[in-house]
């Protein structure tokens, strides 16, 4: 923050970033009921890196909007794909 705000107005600039924040939906059901079964496929690659970070870790619910169902889906897409070598287990430096 710029010098010369008070604690009050600091707070107030965090609380209106709070309520600007997009609510997110999953990806994997976005009219809101999950279809079934629930599975991801695990040679879809475009959509499982978006699921990662740059050290090749699974992004959580909250970073990614994903629901429980689908999260646990996709926690078992990407240690399929590692195993079978599609993806990395670690980042490349």
């Amino acid at each position: 923050m710029s010098v010369g705000l008070s604690r009050k107005e600091i707070v107030k600039r965090r609380k209106k970033r709070a309520r600007l924040k997009k609510k997110l939906k999953c990806r994997f059901c976005p009219d809101g009921n999950i279809p079934r079964p629930v599975y991801v496929d695990y040679k879809d690659l475009r959509t499982l890196r978006s699921l990662l970070d740059r050290e090749g870790r699974i992004l959580p619910r909250r970073r990614t909007g994903t629901s429980a169902l689908y999260q646990r889906a996709v926690r078992r897409a990407v240690l399929r794909a590692r195993f079978i070598g599609l993806l990395p287990y670690v980042a490349e430096d």
